[in-house]
């Protein structure tokens, strides 16, 4: 084997496109204090989804931004879950609570669009469901929360 080539049919730098759309939902700059003062990472909140019935949301801790939302695409992909569609909306209301968020999730009909807002639109969006309403009942703004309970909604969906 000559050096730059790998065991696999593929070369080096060629990567396969994936099928999944990604979009940061939260990028935040978390502090640790320690005995010199204080330490910062940064913590990234990611969902991907092939808008076909098939989302997860990662979050990952990492030196600067772009490691750490690399490492929340690939925790995102290891926590995919697939839900049942009824063509572009959901077959039911579902309600869930994470954490102090709290999602209610309506079907709409067809052309009715969905209104949604915050992280709990685009978890919507990339899972496919295309008419919808959604309602942060909680009091809490924090998109990761949020992202997280509307997945837990989704997941009541069989």
């Amino acid at each position: 084997m000559e050096q730059g080539e790998r065991k696999f049919n593929r070369p080096m730098g060629e990567r396969k496109p994936s099928e999944f759309k990604e979009k940061t939902l939260d990028l935040r700059r978390v502090t640790r204090v320690v005995a010199g003062g204080k330490r910062f990472r940064f913590r990234a909140t990611v969902a991907v989804g092939d808008e076909k019935g098939r989302i997860g949301v990662g979050i990952a801790k990492g030196v600067d931004a772009a490691s750490s939302i690399g490492k929340a695409k690939v925790d995102a992909q290891k926590k995919i879950i697939t839900i049942n569609l009824k063509g572009k909306t959901i077959p039911y209301e579902v309600y869930a609570k994470f954490s102090a968020a709290k999602v209610i999730i309506k079907p709409a009909k067809e052309g009715h669009g969905l209104k949604a807002g915050g992280a709990v639109r685009t978890v919507l969006l990339l899972s496919g469901v295309k008419d919808a309403t959604a309602k942060c009942l909680g009091r809490t703004k924090n998109k990761l929360t949020n992202a997280l309970a509307t997945i837990e909604a989704l997941k009541k969906l069989k």
